[in-house]
């Protein structure tokens, strides 16, 4: 007579299982029979309103405002082309490196920061100069050229 294959320990890991498994079915059951039945497709549906709050509550037709598609701005809105007279600026020469060959100038206007090259310039400029200048368009930002200084 050869011996059981099934071990003690065997055994009671089967005993385990399938107790877990009955208990796993029983809280499913219990989760079954404690949820309401009863409820519709609108007790589960939540509206938003006007001011990004959840509601229960479906918004009123009758306050609906219509928005134009042109007036709404996903990102950073397009930059008008400027006319040529209106691109010549005034300001202070904040930083310049000349070993480098670039600085900053900081406009009078509204004390933006300006990023200038030194093939932008007319005139040799220094720290604290006063300078007029035109800007376009860079890869990063706005950036100064014909640059010269301010005769006093």
């Amino acid at each position: 007579m050869s011996k059981s294959q099934e071990t003690w320990n065997k055994k009671e890991a089967e005993k385990k299982r399938l107790k877990k498994r009955q208990d796993k079915e029983a809280k499913k059951q219990e989760r079954k029979s404690n949820t309401k039945d009863n409820k519709s497709f609108d007790d589960m549906i939540a509206y938003v309103d006007e001011f990004g709050n959840f509601t229960n509550v479906p918004p009123d037709p009758s306050k609906r405002t219509e928005i134009a598609e042109d007036d709404i701005m996903i990102s950073i809105p397009k930059q008008l082309p400027q006319e040529e007279g209106d691109n010549l600026r005034t300001g202070v020469v904040s930083f310049f490196n000349d070993s480098k060959g670039f600085g900053f100038i900081e406009d009078s206007d509204n004390k933006q920061s300006i990023f200038v090259h030194i093939n932008g310039l007319i005139d040799r400029i220094t720290e604290r100069d006063k300078v007029t200048f035109e800007t376009e368009s860079g890869p990063k930002g706005l950036i100064a050229v014909k640059v010269q200084l301010v005769k006093k």
